[in-house]
C-alpha cells in the first residue's frame, strides 16, 4: 500500500505501467508487418483494483495473439521483464500455426466450395482454434473452413445466412466424397 501523496507508485499505475510495456513491445515488433497474422496482438481482458485497507492490489488479465516464430515460453520471459516484482501467471500458450495449401484435403475443400457454387479463398487465421494445437502434433493436412463472414466472428453482429449454411453443407460433402476417393497420380 502506498500513499497518494508520497513517493511510492501506486499498484493501479504499476499495472498500467506494464500493460504500456506490452503494448509497446508488440508495437515494436509489428513495425512493418501489415498482415495480422505476422502480427503480436495484445489485449486486456479484465482490469481491476482494490485494496483492504492495508495491502492494494491490481489485476490485469492480457491476451497476446502469438505470430509465427514467437514462441509462449520466450514472450513469457520477455513480459516478466516488464513486471518490476508483479507476479504473473500464464495459462493457454498456443504457437500460431499455418498449414499447407497444396494437400489432397485443401484440393477436396476447393472442389468443395466450388462444387457449391461458391468462390474459395484462403484467409490466414489470427485467432487461436483446434489446429492450432492439432496441426502441429499430428503433422497431417489441416484446414479451419466455415460459412459466414469472418471479419464478424465473436462480435455481436455474427451470423450466418441460411443459404450460405446449406452450401457449406453441400461444400463438404462433395469434399468428403472427394476424400473418399484416392486422388489419381499426375501423369506424366
Amino acid at each position: 500500500m502506498a500513499h497518494t501523496a508520497g513517493r511510492e507508485i501506486a499498484v493501479a499505475a504499476r499495472a498500467v505501467a506494464f500493460w504500456n510495456a506490452v503494448a509497446a513491445h508488440c508495437a515494436a515488433h509489428n513495425a512493418g508487418k501489415t498482415r495480422l497474422f505476422d502480427q503480436l496482438i495484445p489485449s486486456i481482458r479484465t482490469i481491476q483494483n482494490g485494496s483492504d485497507g492495508l495491502t492494494d492490489w491490481a489485476e490485469l488479465t492480457v491476451g497476446l495473439r502469438l505470430p509465427p516464430g514467437i514462441t509462449p515460453d520466450a514472450l513469457a520471459a520477455t513480459l516478466r521483464e516488464f513486471a518490476q516484482g508483479g507476479e504473473l501467471s500464464f495459462r493457454g500458450g498456443c504457437e500460431a500455426y499455418q498449414g499447407d495449401k497444396n494437400n489432397p484435403l485443401v484440393r477436396a475443400m476447393l472442389r468443395g466450395v466450388r462444387g457449391a457454387g461458391g468462390t474459395p479463398g484462403f484467409l490466414l487465421k489470427t485467432g487461436t482454434a483446434d489446429m492450432n494445437v492439432v496441426g502441429p502434433a499430428w503433422r497431417c493436412p489441416i484446414l479451419a473452413y466455415g460459412p459466414g463472414a469472418s471479419s464478424l466472428d465473436h462480435t455481436p453482429e455474427e451470423h450466418v445466412e441460411v443459404d450460405e449454411y446449406l452450401r457449406a453443407i453441400d461444400a463438404l460433402e462433395t469434399a468428403l466424397r472427394a476424400l473418399a476417393v484416392p486422388e489419381s497420380p499426375p501423369q506424366g
